[in-house]
């Protein structure tokens, strides 16, 4: 016997003495005791206060904190910080560098408020001095333009370092109607979504094919139905074919009138085999501010506001989606639109209901209004969009465009390259070699014969 069985053999005399033997029995494997207990759902135990509340809600209960009208506040980390420890107020934080921070933060808030005195002060002397005394009229406008834009730059610096206002604005209870608020808001805007708009300005070629030249200075969000639509989403027939609701907000402060305008910019015209633009909803003398950005267009009904009532989208079949852009123009201060003027231009007549055409750019040179906001969302065929033209009286539902063949004016290509060349009977030892070239090749007998 060699060497290593007879050291292992006692090793595994001693081990086999030690095995645990389980004994027979007529109860259940722990294995089945475990899924058994696994499969027992657990009883749900009701939320606490803490779990519907928006500050310390959990991610678990966010569904139905929603589901009450309740939105969370800040994020999971926060509120689960905010759970766990105890109430103290963020600015009495027992934390020596925090607390040290907040005075160096507050003496450099006080000289900026110490500018901001100074400067007030050379604006009212500015204001009660006369034109002729500095130069003309046009030269006191632009030096207080100057001032107060200083002023309103010293107002964002003084509390922009402030933590509390920082965390006040990510909370949503910021006040739109100071400036540093105003500005953290716009600075959130134009870091995503005035990208995204852009982006959307120049993917749909809503630039040069409705305005020659676009850029939005406002935050406009579209909602349908209580559900937000991102900036191009195709939107169904059935969801669209009651207005909308906007949700703009200006960063900049007064009050100031706005028209609002909502086209097709994809109507088909058949008979010219073009396309033209149609108007679908047009109000103007609309007051709008940073506080005031909630606009349901169903509401908007007055006669010296409503022009154009709303048109439901609709895309025929066989046509390409539909692109429904909707424009925010600034009226000029002071100025109001006559309403009467524009249901006279834009107003839909029976005869040409469907068929008017509208151009936004004119509509913007003859009024004097500059674009700042936008939004869109597309339209196509769909399962709905029969039975809403039906119950709004719009013709073409049994219509369906196809495409056009066009055909090539180029002349046929000959066949050309070293195969070619090389398809006569004097290469016929080569014939088994080559590709099979329509028109020449021998495989089917196209090969010319002389």
């Amino acid at each position: 016997m060699s060497r290593c069985p007879a050291i292992a053999r006692p090793l595994a005399r001693q081990l086999r003495s030690q095995a645990f033997t389980r004994p027979f029995t007529n109860g259940a494997t722990f294995r089945a005791d475990v899924q058994e207990s696994a499969s027992q759902p657990a009883a749900a135990e009701p939320p606490s206060p803490q779990d519907l509340d928006p500050n310390t809600v959990l991610p678990e209960f966010e569904g139905a904190l929603m589901k009450i009208g309740l939105s969370p506040i800040g994020s999971r980390r926060r509120r689960l910080a905010i759970r766990t420890t105890d109430n103290i107020p963020f600015e009495q934080l027992p934390y020596q560098a925090f607390q040290e921070a907040r005075k160096i933060l507050a003496a450099d808030r006080e000289q900026k408020v110490a500018k901001i005195k100074v400067e007030s002060e050379k604006l009212s002397k500015l204001l009660a001095t006369d034109a002729a005394e500095v130069g003309g009229q046009q030269v006191k406008d632009a030096k207080v333009l100057s001032l107060r834009r200083l002023v309103e730059r010293l107002k964002i610096l003084a509390d922009i370092n402030d933590p509390i206002v920082k965390k006040r604005f990510e909370d949503g209870l910021g006040d739109m109607t100071k400036p540093i608020y105003r500005h953290y808001a716009e600075q959130k805007w134009r870091s995503y979504d005035e990208r995204l708009i852009s982006q959307r300005i120049s993917q749909f070629n809503i630039v040069p094919d409705v305005l020659p030249k676009l850029e939005p200075s406002a935050d406009v969000k579209l909602h349908f139905r209580q559900k937000k639509v991102a900036p191009g989403e195709i939107v169904d027939s059935a969801v669209s074919e009651l207005p909308p609701r906007l949700r703009v907000q200006v960063f900049d402060s007064g009050e100031r009138l706005m028209s609002i305008v909502v086209l097709d910019a994809d109507v088909p015209n058949p008979d010219e085999d073009s396309f033209f633009k149609r108007c679908h909803f047009m109000a103007a003398n609309i007051p709008i501010n940073p506080t005031v950005n909630s606009f349901p267009l169903s509401k908007i009904t007055a006669d010296d506001q409503l022009a154009v009532s709303w048109l439901p989208p609709f895309a025929q079949k066989g046509v390409p989606y539909h692109r429904l852009a909707i424009f925010l123009l600034e009226q000029a201060p002071g100025e109001r639109l006559d309403v009467s003027k524009l249901k006279e231009l834009y107003a839909r007549q029976d005869e040409t209901k469907f068929t008017q055409t509208f151009s936004l750019k004119s509509f913007r040179d003859k009024f004097k209004l500059k674009p700042f906001g936008f939004n869109m969302f597309r339209t196509v065929w769909d399962e709905s969009t029969a039975d809403v033209m039906a119950r709004h009286n719009m013709p073409g539902a049994e219509t369906e465009f196809r495409p056009a063949r066009v055909y090539s004016l180029k002349p046929p290509i000959k066949p050309r390259g070293w195969e070619a060349k090389r398809q006569g009977p004097k290469y016929r030892q080569l014939w088994k070699y080559t590709k099979r070239i329509r028109g020449i090749s021998n495989a089917r007998g196209w090969t010319k014969r002389r």
